[in-house]
């Protein structure tokens, strides 16, 4: 019974966050919308997607900015969820067969690793070879409010989010929505 009670206590308390999450956005974005023209940074569909810095496996810095100018899917993944392992081979195709007008940027959820090395053996095993870099102490990863594992960002080569994708995608979803984008 107490079990119960936590849940449900939970489930409200999730439902009235939502409520006055979304109360608070139709309030701010209609003032927004009138006091500016600009795109505006933030992570919903429509506007600027925020630049960061990560670094690589080698320890290199990369920043989402490093690839303005080309459509970029932005995919937060870890190697211990099945919906990320489901859906890598899928972005690989994409990536080598896109490379050209698209970049797939995969942030890793290092803070939910046991440890690195498993990042790496994941990228071997599934022979990835578009850009990866670590989400260390995962700042990038809240700042987008990730909370489903994978989550996708799909980014237009102005850097304005064109779509949001909770869960595993595939290629023929990546393709729909690429297509879509200038």
């Amino acid at each position: 019974m107490r079990k119960n009670s936590i849940a449900i206590i939970a489930v409200a308390l999730l439902i009235a966050w939502g409520i006055y999450d979304y109360s608070k956005d139709q309030t701010g974005t209609s003032s927004q919308q009138q006091t500016s023209r600009e795109t505006k940074i933030g992570i919903k569909k429509g506007y600027t997607a925020p630049d960061f810095e990560l670094l690589n496996l080698d320890d290199e810095p990369v920043k989402l900015s490093d690839f303005a100018g080309k459509k970029v899917i932005l995919n937060f993944w870890a190697t211990w969820c099945p919906p990320c392992r489901a859906e890598m081979p899928h972005m690989e195709k994409f990536y080598t067969d896109h490379e050209k007008d698209v970049v797939v940027l995969a942030v890793n959820l290092t803070n939910t690793e046991k440890n690195r090395a498993n990042v790496s053996d994941f990228i071997e095993d599934f022979g990835l070879t578009f850009p990866i870099v670590m989400d260390e102490e995962g700042d990038v990863s809240s700042s987008y409010q990730v909370v489903a594992y994978p989550t996708s960002y799909i980014i237009d080569s102005q850097g304005i989010i064109q779509n949001i994708y909770q869960g595993a995608i595939n290629y023929e979803m990546m393709n729909k929505a690429i297509s879509r984008m200038n």
